[in-house]
């Protein structure tokens, strides 16, 4: 799935813990719009936005203890900002298995056991060191130690600490310095084969079944296929491909930009005869701020904004006709950046 996703290319052996540092690729994000700005602009060069991606190996039972190279992999795990778990969802005797049999929610539930497991040493490890301030009257050490008691109770009933989200400032900064493994945002893509790509199986509708409450997205894939697709040269031979399979996109592009919805990342363009370009920011983030993805100057020294709408681009076709028809809007140091938007940034250093 990796291979498929990224630059990169993981070993893939039938064994388990094949793999023990962890791998790392930079995924291109599919954004058809990116291609249709560069149709009408036809630039020098057209430059997508990228995510990273970290292949890190399966945990054990055991693991929050060392088991299994545990205490390396949780590591591995802290430092990213949002869980993509791969569940085995397909029979085939061929590929061993290291619990010896296919059970997707089984496999879900070890992980997130010895997830909350660690996440709990880490929440009691805080309790001790606040509790004493919390007892003497302290009314933001008392609020601190509320907040580590909630988290501490849920992950007491196998529940994760994204089920408690922080509600104020203090919790959201505390939220960060914790670095909870559970508070992670994750998707479950559920590893099928080619039979089952376009509705599912038994295991997919168990696993959807087992995460209804989480809040959490279910996509399904077929990594065996994903790697066929990835060989074929052409657009059409990969589009010919997926028809065959009853499907309009490859499932790696879909799982980009669920990876991306689940950072609550998003895109807008610059867009010039030297070239058109997606770049990603957070949802919420101003202009200065989306300026400073370009370059920290553009954040010191931002004057304004000009704001072009991507519909109204395609309609109107070049920069030209949309100034024309009044469709260029200036916005300045309070304007939250759209998804789509075309911009061009004005500044002074």
């Amino acid at each position: 799935m990796f291979n498929c996703l990224s630059n990169a290319k993981a070993q893939a052996a039938n064994f388990p813990f094949c793999t023990i540092e962890p791998n790392v690729g930079t995924i291109t994000v599919p954004d058809e719009r990116l291609t249709q700005l560069a149709e009408l602009i036809t630039p020098e060069r057209i430059v997508p936005t990228t995510i990273e991606i970290v292949d890190i190996a399966g945990l054990v039972k055991g693991a929050s203890k060392g088991e299994g190279l545990g205490n390396k992999f949780l590591a591995n795990i802290r430092e990213t900002d949002a869980i993509i778990h791969v569940l085995r969802c397909f029979d085939d005797e061929n590929v061993v298995h290291v619990d010896g049999s296919v059970n997707p929610v089984r496999d879900k539930e070890i992980i997130d056991i010895e997830l909350q497991l660690k996440d709990l040493e880490a929440v009691d490890q805080r309790i001790q060191k606040i509790q004493r301030a919390a007892n003497s009257g302290d009314s933001a050490a008392k609020k601190i130690y509320d907040y580590l008691q909630r988290i501490k109770s849920a992950l007491e009933q196998g529940k994760s600490a994204r089920t408690v989200p922080p509600q104020t400032e203090e919790e959201e900064k505390l939220d960060g310095e914790l670095q909870l493994l559970t508070s992670k945002p994750v998707l479950y893509c559920c590893n099928v084969e080619e039979s089952s790509v376009a509705k599912g199986n038994k295991y997919v509708d168990a696993v959807r079944e087992a995460v209804k409450d989480e809040n959490a997205e279910v996509l399904v894939i077929g990594a065996a296929i994903e790697s066929d697709i990835a060989e074929l040269e052409t657009f059409e031979e990969r589009q010919m491909f997926l028809g065959d399979l009853g499907l309009d996109e490859p499932g790696v592009s879909k799982l980009i930009k669920a990876a991306y919805r689940l950072l609550k990342l998003q895109t807008y363009f610059t867009a010039g005869v030297k070239e058109v370009r997606a770049w990603t920011i957070h949802i919420g983030d101003t202009a200065p701020k989306a300026a400073a993805v370009i370059h920290t100057d553009f954040e010191k020294g931002f004057i304004r904004a000009e704001v072009i709408k991507f519909d109204d681009f395609i309609k109107f076709k070049s920069e030209a006709a949309i100034k024309e028809a009044g469709k260029m809007g200036v916005e300045g140091k309070e304007y939250i950046v759209q998804d789509g938007d075309v911009m061009h940034f004005r500044f002074n250093v």
